[in-house]
């Protein structure tokens, strides 16, 4: 087998708090292939985007520290590189897509000039060729009239505009890997379906792999051919997308499912998964679902399950239970 673009062994982030160091993800593991679409799902504070950030090393410096753990990426540990290796590789070979462009995007800027940045940055263009190319990459996010637009600042478009200019910038020196935090959060559910649409054409003609992450299960459906699920720091499941949707194995994603409303008929009541997600310092001995867990037996509140694997593609948080797996939670 070929090996991974990136892979992810043993991350174990912390920060830094009013009480000392917070282990806000522990023990993650997986691997992303070349152009594969990996989507990453779960509540907020579930670790989702600190293991994202953890990537490109984009976390406060002194707020955050890597207890353990490696990130690799053409045979290098991104986590040991150098500020200067980083600063080549950020946007060149992986680049970020945040949940928020009016954030991210710098208000007195023009779109010209924060695209042309990268490029220049990146490429060692003039400013005749990074404009010239970034027109040529508002043209294939598909905003119109892309000559004009280019010149406009973020405040004169719209939400889902802003959102294309941000996928622009990302895929300007196209990377090999796209990482899109949230990236239809706040837009409405038309806008939504064309940004996944438009990173799903952009992953296949650019041949990158995208990891998105989403609280949306409904997205990650639409998106993903692989979930990992996260919950309080940890993955609890990771599978192909037709598994996990057909018969999840961990409770948690089980809970995730039925929150769902259902496509047809009467959407009743939604259930909800009782209970909260616990603090990082919360002190919970066994399974970190427990106390949340309607099928919750007395080995779990013993020691932490491992995560195990079921068959080659499919692995899961939870020990072996004895009701049905996969019925509703």
């Amino acid at each position: 087998m070929a090996d991974p673009l990136l892979s992810i062994d043993d991350l174990t982030v912390q920060f830094r708090g009013d009480r000392g160091w917070s282990t806000v993800v522990e023990g993650v593991s997986f691997d992303i292939a070349e152009g594969e679409s990996l989507g990453v799902v779960g509540e907020s504070g579930s670790g989702k985007s600190v293991t994202a950030l953890s990537i490109l090393r984009l976390h406060a410096r002194g707020a955050a520290r890597f207890r353990s753990g490696a990130v690799r990426y053409g045979g290098r540990d991104l986590l040991r590189a150098s500020e200067r290796d980083m600063r080549r590789l950020r946007g060149h070979d992986i680049a970020m897509v945040f949940q928020d462009p009016m954030s991210s995007l710098n208000p007195v800027l023009t779109i010209c000039d924060q695209i042309s940045e990268t490029l220049r940055l990146h490429q060692g263009l003039s400013a005749v060729e990074a404009r010239r190319r970034s027109i040529e990459l508002l043209d294939l996010v598909r905003i119109p009239d892309a000559a004009r637009r280019i010149d406009e600042y973020p405040h004169r478009l719209s939400g889902g505009m802003r959102q294309r200019v941000m996928i622009a910038m990302a895929i300007a020196c196209r990377p090999r890997l796209l990482i899109a935090d949230e990236p239809t959060t706040a837009l409405d559910v038309t806008i939504q379906a064309q940004i996944l649409e438009l990173l799903r054409d952009l992953r296949a003609e650019l041949g990158m792999a995208v990891m998105l992450i989403s609280h949306d299960l409904g997205v990650i459906a639409e998106f993903a051919r692989r979930v990992v699920v996260m919950y309080a720091g940890r993955i609890v499941e990771d599978a192909p997308v037709e598994a996990l949707f057909r018969a999840p194995r961990h409770p948690y994603t089980e809970g995730l499912m039925a929150s769902m409303p259902p496509l047809e008929g009467d959407i009743g009541r939604l259930y909800a998964i009782p209970g909260r997600i616990p603090d990082p310092d919360e002190p919970i001995a066994g399974c970190r679902f427990s106390p949340r867990c309607a099928h919750v037996e007395a080995l779990c509140r013993t020691a932490p399950p491992p995560l195990v694997a079921i068959d080659a593609r499919h692995r899961v948080r939870c020990p072996p239970r004895t009701r049905a797996i996969g019925s509703q939670a």
